[in-house]
């Protein structure tokens, strides 16, 4: 046997363990997911009469793979490691895709967060929206807020807190700045304002609202302005990312063997182990002055 079969052959049971690991799981899922459908919708998938009860379960089986699989999409470094590791007969891609699910992990969570945080801030220039509408239609401002907030669901984990204060004669204005400490929240610090004015000076609060919504609409618009104006910037970003994938394939289609040479090789690795330090700066430091310029 030769020397480079050995670590082909370790890679291959490493991949080979990391599907069977992952197809177990994904079963192991599924199940779980069927049997809290068929007991929620009391359907059942083999046996149990409804053509529609079944089919629910299913949709509610593939909602629950779905989640799963999206969960944990940082776990697909691994399998793109694994063929790389296979086509270069070495195990070092495989080691790398491993340091990789934890890194790509947190920035996938926090790209979640900031939709998360984009989606409430529309919310909330819906509850503004909302509030005026109900309060110009005779409606007491606790009873405003209690529906708008229902209905948008703009105050999140903090709803039951603001309405509870709105209902029982709290601090309404407090409980809406504790409820603006969420991400993208914030304008529900200018709805406290309005509140707290409204409250102490005998002010319009509807026309307060109405104001402040404004002022947000006017806010999202300018980002979303800023942001179609980055996005040439952003272009280039991915494409110092995928110019040296690019080299690697094009090198592989003109017969060099650049993975043997990168992998197998001192000069090789030295070259791979500075050009991936500097790859990774690059792209840092260009996703920072881009993200600075969304910030501004």
């Amino acid at each position: 046997m030769s020397t480079t079969g050995v670590p082909v052959r370790d890679v291959a049971q490493a991949v080979a363990a990391v599907c069977a690991v992952a197809a177990l799981w994904e079963v192991v899922e599924r199940r779980r997911a069927t049997g809290r459908a068929r007991l929620v919708l009391g359907g059942g998938v083999s046996g149990v009469p409804g053509a529609l009860g079944g089919r629910a379960v299913w949709s509610a089986v593939a909602a629950r793979w779905w989640a799963v699989l999206r969960g944990r999409r940082a776990w697909l470094c691994l399998p793109v490691a694994g063929v790389v590791a296979l086509l270069g007969e070495s195990p070092l891609p495989l080691i790398a895709g491993a340091v990789a699910v934890p890194v790509v992990g947190r920035r996938l969570r926090e790209a979640g967060r900031r939709r998360e945080g984009e989606a409430r801030a529309e919310r909330v220039v819906a509850l503004c929206g909302a509030v005026v509408g109900e309060l110009r239609a005779g409606w007491q401002p606790a009873q405003a807020l209690a529906f708008a907030a229902r209905e948008t669901g703009a105050l999140g984990d903090e709803e039951a807190a603001v309405l509870a204060a709105a209902r029982f004669g709290g601090d309404v204005p407090e409980a809406l700045r504790g409820a603006a400490g969420q991400d993208g929240a914030d304008g529900l610090s200018g709805m406290a304002a309005c509140w707290q004015v409204a409250v102490d000076g005998g002010a319009g609060l509807a026309a307060g609202l109405d104001r402040l919504e404004a002022a947000l609409r006017d806010h999202r618009e300018q980002r979303e302005r800023l942001r179609a104006e980055l996005a040439g910037a952003w272009a280039t970003v991915v494409v110092l990312a995928v110019l040296p994938l690019a080299g690697v394939a094009l090198g592989a289609a003109l017969g060099a063997d650049p993975l043997r040479v990168l992998l197998h090789t001192p000069a090789g690795l030295g070259c791979l182990a500075v050009g991936g330090a500097l790859e990774a700066a690059g792209l840092w430091w260009a996703a920072r002055i881009v993200r600075a310029g969304e910030r501004t």
